[in-house]
């Protein structure tokens, strides 16, 4: 067996030892460095296949990088695998096999940031109108879940960890906490106000007493993310909804909808509880690709067919 492989099984054996990283973590950590251990052994650099890590510099790492780029790999599965290849040298390092990291200074290729799926208003009018039966307290629960996803944006976290204390009837407002422990009022639509009302009506033939959880399941108790999803995906399937849909693709849709209605990116920026408003301005690019659509369809001169023809009529 080859030295690298040696030291590379030691690395998986601290991880999960000392370590103590799950089944799962090793064996992308083993798939990762399984590429890189390939790259080499096929490399000029060790010709006899024997790897040697201390003699590895930061423009092989780069090479090896080019490599898997060129193979298809994308810019996230590439920033994988340098961690997995910064974690092994760390631990090369502090065995004293090597004497420095050339995977820190390599960075990955940036990946095309890809554009979150919204619904269009009529969709979410054809979800959300339904003819439900609003004495059905599952019914109405779900009601009242997709309405509030829609009404105020929230996050599927934020849903779920929603208490009775959280809204404000008099002003029509959530309290709810976001990411980082940070806390933001939002306001609530006239229809979520109402889908909460027809609830919260039936909500205690459910909830189990001193529970606090605005939504429960079955048994009683909070309701859990995964149970969110499986029943709005259960609604949209019964409406005939066109795409998966699924909480965050309601909040990406509440944030397009506000963005292309206002023009606010700070506003909606406020709404959503984002820290940076770059994560906030990929809606801009769904608000541009709208536009874009628009003119393509609306503008006289937008297609190069109508070009030809103005070409033919001057001829």
């Amino acid at each position: 067996m080859a030295s690298g492989n040696a030291d590379l099984d030691k690395f998986y054996t601290y991880l999960s030892s000392e370590r103590q990283y799950s089944r799962h973590t090793v064996n992308n950590y083993q798939r990762d460095l399984a590429r890189l251990l390939d790259y080499l052994q096929h490399s000029t650099l060790f010709p006899d296949g024997q790897i040697d890590w201390a003699r590895i510099e930061a423009k092989h790492i780069r090479n090896f990088v080019a490599w898997v780029h060129r193979d298809g790999l994308g810019g996230k599965s590439i920033q994988r695998l340098l961690s997995a290849t910064r974690s092994f040298y760390k631990y090369l390092y502090r065995e004293g096999l090597v004497k420095q990291n050339p995977a820190l200074g390599v960075a990955a290729p940036k990946s095309p940031r890809r554009l979150p799926q919204t619904l269009d208003v009529d969709q979410l009018n054809h979800l959300l109108d339904s003819d439900g039966d609003k004495t059905d307290p599952l019914a109405c629960r779900d009601q009242a879940m997709l309405e509030l996803l829609y009404s105020s944006g929230l996050r599927l976290a934020e849903l779920v960890s929603l208490d009775l204390d959280s809204i404000d009837w008099q002003d029509a407002s959530l309290r709810v906490m976001g990411k980082g422990a940070k806390e933001r009022i939002l306001p609530i639509g006239a229809p979520a106000m109402q889908a909460l009302d027809h609830w919260l009506e039936r909500r205690d033939s459910m909830a189990r007493s001193g529970e606090m959880a605005v939504f429960v399941s079955k048994r009683g108790t909070r309701i859990s993310r995964r149970s969110v999803q499986l029943r709005i995906d259960r609604r949209a399937k019964m409406q005939h909804t066109q795409g998966k849909v699924y909480p965050h693709r309601l909040r990406h849709s509440f944030a397009s909808h506000m963005l292309e209605s206002s023009g606010d990116l700070r506003a909606v920026q406020e709404l959503l509880g984002h820290v940076d408003i770059s994560t906030t301005q990929i809606y801009t690019h769904l608000d541009f690709r709208h536009l874009m659509d628009v003119y393509d369809k609306a503008h006289p001169r937008a297609h190069k067919q109508s070009h030809k023809k103005a070409q033919q009529d001057d001829d």
